[in-house]
């Protein structure tokens, strides 16, 4: 079958020459999503799930193929590829493989996408000691591809479940692990996800936290020790050297990290989970960088629950490719919530939608005070089907009128915080999204439940075109 995404560039290479062309570029057909059986009580593999998400389709809404890993309990959860827009421009060069990286196992799949981009298949596997031995890294998170044909993975641990923010480089061609892509010996002790801007000479990075404190689940005694992150760590992208460290406070935890598009740009944002902010960092006058809140979501004061004060929690966030709008989503208040970026400095709130989350008017859990809402929501059920879990992992469509959004974090949290998520699987839906004036409003035919799998329920994480997108994309 002939890739689509790939016959419109052309012999240009793979994606597109700028942010703006990629917005022109087609409607997605079909989705892939790592679904997850680890913690869940199945003991099935990890896949690959294909989505038809083309409401042609007679098989609209639906799994249409499903990729099993080799292994158990490999916990997938972030994708990437082996070539995308900054490679643009070399013919050479095919957007035909898709990076699957295991958050537990610290294994790493590589899938061909090019044969038959409805069915996957598995192209190549490394394995764990691959990664250990040559990088003295594990818990592989986030996948970019370079320029220069390499691909490039963060990591948020070492063998031994510490933490340590490193980078893993493998070859683009072979697969095969080159070793580390940081130099010198001063390391984050802490990583999760990256962004690069090599027209400013940087890369940032983040921090979750120590993968052997995490993996089960959130103790709050371990909030108090050191083992989340708190900082943006900031590499000069010609040396590799790990250079500055911005502080963003005691429980921020930093996760996803975005540059504006316009590869020109010396800003960006990134949104930390369990202080539920928003903040934009930027180059200064002398050329380092800084950081400062621009967005921040009130706790809600309630009862019946692990903490007597409610985060957000910003678990995703996105910036649409005209630089326009900033997305992110609140798992645990249960919103998703669009900002107008035309100011940088000063996001206006215009659209906002509630798609389940911890705190539905019928649930256990009583809203004594609130900075936002002058009631609990109403529980989200679409179809017949009430959404269990909160809005998670999203991504946006090139032309920024869909968001598409599924509900699970990560599966030792899933089950601390929504254990009927585990039971139930999670979901996928569809957001249309008003890009003139701003606005959000749930595409009521567009339900994804990963609930009904043929082995069971699942959980189903992050969400990927075939083409590329606003997430995977990085023009240089």
């Amino acid at each position: 079958m002939i890739d689509t995404f790939q016959a419109k560039c052309g012999a240009c290479g793979p994606g597109y020459k700028t942010p703006l062309d990629a917005m022109k570029g087609p409607r997605e057909e079909i989705v892939y999503l790592p679904c997850i059986y680890r913690n869940t009580g199945i003991e099935k593999p990890d896949y690959l799930a294909t989505v038809d998400v083309d409401p042609k389709s007679p098989h609209y809404c639906q799994v249409i193929h499903r990729l099993p890993m080799p292994n158990l309990r490999d916990e997938l959860h972030h994708s990437g590829w082996n070539t995308c827009s900054s490679s643009f421009g070399d013919v050479t060069k095919k957007r035909n493989r898709l990076l699957l990286p295991s958050l537990i196992s610290s294994r790493i799949y590589v899938v061909d996408v090019g044969t038959d981009m409805r069915a996957p298949r598995i192209h190549k596997m490394i394995e764990p000691v691959d990664v250990f031995w040559k990088c003295d890294l594990a818990n592989p998170h986030t996948t970019h591809c370079l320029g220069n044909g390499e691909i490039m993975i963060s990591s948020m641990g070492d063998p031994s479940g510490n933490g340590k923010g490193g980078f893993i480089l493998l070859d683009g061609e072979t697969f095969e692990v080159k070793g580390n892509w940081e130099k010198g010996s001063n390391i984050p002790a802490l990583g999760y996800d990256f962004w690069y801007q090599p027209r400013h000479n940087v890369l940032m990075s983040t921090e979750w936290g120590i993968p052997k404190v995490l993996a089960n689940g959130l103790d709050p005694a371990d909030l108090k020790t050191g083992s989340y992150g708190r900082h943006i760590n900031v590499w000069d992208w010609t040396t590799h050297v790990f250079t500055q460290s911005i502080d963003l406070g005691e429980d921020s935890i930093p996760l996803e990290i975005r540059f504006l598009h316009n590869p020109d740009a010396a800003e960006g944002y990134v949104g930390c989970a369990l202080s539920s902010a928003i903040h934009r960092f930027y180059k200064t006058g002398n050329g380092n960088w800084a950081a400062e809140k621009v967005v921040q979501v009130p706790s809600k004061k309630v009862n019946g629950w692990l903490f007597p004060d409610m985060p957000g929690l910003i678990t995703d966030i996105l910036i649409s490719l005209d630089d326009r709008f900033l997305y992110f989503s609140n798992w645990l208040h249960g919103d998703i919530r669009q900002y107008d970026i035309s100011n940088t400095r000063k996001p206006k709130l215009v659209g906002q939608v509630f798609l389940g989350g911890k705190i539905p008017r019928d649930g256990p859990i009583v809203v004594v005070e609130d900075q936002e809402l002058n009631c609990q929501p109403e529980p989200f059920v679409i179809k017949g089907k009430r959404v269990q879990g909160g809005p998670q992992m999203i991504q946006l469509s090139l032309d920024g009128k869909r968001l598409y959004v599924s509900t699970s974090l990560y599966s030792g949290w899933d089950k601390q915080f929504y254990p009927d998520l585990i039971k139930e699987g999670s979901v996928m839906l569809q957001i249309d999204v008003d890009t003139v004036k701003g606005g959000l409003k749930v595409n009521k035919n567009f339900l994804v439940d990963f609930g009904s799998e043929p082995d069971g329920p699942v959980l189903a994480h992050e969400i990927r075109y075939p083409g590329g997108d606003c997430s995977s994309d990085i023009w240089v």
